[in-house]
């Protein structure tokens, strides 16, 4: 509160009841202090946070053995010189022997497998070996060799694992199933995705032998509780004024949830569809490594025999599967999706490493 003061020289001016001219200094000064005391507490408790995560990080590297590495350089600079073959040109300029990829790529049929694409290719067409192509042999996926195995686990595991990501997803929404029943469905997936994939495998051996199909059941398995809870987060931003006008019209429950909720989303379910099968098919490859087939049996078969030269082969293959899977789903997402940008080609190629270690990480 102020009250109004005259000067001698009539001046009108105001001041604060109850406050001395003399004890602002001494509030300016109080503030300044008070301040002084919260930077000095968030200095030391910054100080203490990266102190804690220092001994923490030092802990990490102790447990992983990286204190005292038995690190081996002559052996890694070795495997390297295999994984990169140099051949000199004339005998004098060298250069990278890209023939000797080349050349296991088309023994082991990593890319294309040129018995079952006989059967396609030929002139002039041979309308029985198309028939035995398409009915009998089934070779859509076959005729990509090793990486059709791959690309078919990926493929096989999202269709499998979508309709029971979609039936999940939607019964984990509270918007359809009320709170607490809810979480019997949220539940359920975050348990499938707290298993990662390559564990899945190992749990369906027993029943399928080791090979694609325990693979592509545990793919199944990892996209019901990926895409599921995707499609719960989409559910859970979809507009309220559908859902009401419905009601107002007397819509039964499953009528609302299909034509006023599901069809909101449909776009974006097929686009997270999209991007999961993406992520199937690195999946694909990490679960070869363990025998499951296709590129990552044929790596780590490589590796075990120390054929850098044949691993790199065999890494480029994986490359070109994964890139050409990536470039078809992103076109087609970001002509379904207004909000997902195209990617070019070396963005995609210089992700490729790290979108490869989120998928051993599932």
């Amino acid at each position: 509160m102020t009250t109004d003061t005259t000067d001698s020289d009539g001046t009108r001016r105001s001041k604060a009841v109850g406050v001395d001219d003399a004890d602002v200094p001494d509030r300016i000064t109080e503030q300044f202090e008070n301040i002084k005391q919260t930077r000095r507490r968030r200095a030391l408790g910054w100080t203490g946070l990266l102190a804690f995560l220092a001994f923490t990080t030092l802990q990490a590297f102790a447990a992983t053995e990286l204190l005292d590495p038995d690190a081996r350089l002559e052996t890694f600079t070795e495997s390297l010189t295999g994984f990169f073959p140099i051949t000199d040109y004339f005998g004098v300029i060298p250069f990278l022997d890209v023939g000797q990829y080349i050349s296991f790529i088309r023994q082991e049929n990593l890319l294309y497998d040129p018995e079952i694409g006989g059967l396609l290719f030929q002139f002039p067409p041979n309308p029985t070996d198309i028939y035995v192509f398409f009915f009998q042999e089934l070779g859509i996926f076959q005729i990509f060799g090793e990486a059709g195995i791959t690309l078919a686990m990926g493929f096989v595991g999202t269709v499998l694992g979508f309709p029971f990501a979609l039936v999940f997803g939607t019964l984990g929404s509270e918007r359809v199933t009320p709170f607490p029943f809810n979480f019997i469905f949220r539940g359920t997936m975050s348990f499938i995705r707290a298993i990662p994939a390559i564990i899945w495998t190992l749990i369906f051996i027993p029943f399928l032998g080791l090979g694609p199909a325990s693979a592509a059941i545990a793919i199944a398995f990892d996209t019901i509780g990926n895409l599921g809870r995707l499609f719960v987060d989409e559910l859970e931003e979809i507009e309220d004024g559908p859902i009401e006008a419905m009601r107002t019209t007397g819509a039964s429950k499953p009528q609302i949830v299909f034509f006023g909720m599901l069809s909101q989303v449909r776009t974006a379910f097929i686009a997270w569809t999209l991007y999961i099968f993406e992520i199937n098919v690195r999946i694909g490859v990490t679960v070869g490594v363990i025998g499951a087939g296709g590129l990552g049996y044929v790596l780590t078969s490589q590796q075990n025999l120390l054929r850098f030269t044949n691993m790199m082969a065999t890494l480029l293959a994986i490359f070109l599967l994964i890139i050409s899977v990536e470039l078809f789903s992103q076109r087609l997402r970001s002509r379904l999706r207004s909000d997902d940008v195209e990617m070019s080609i070396w963005e995609l190629i210089t992700g490729f490493p790290r979108r490869m270690a989120d998928s051993m990480l599932r």
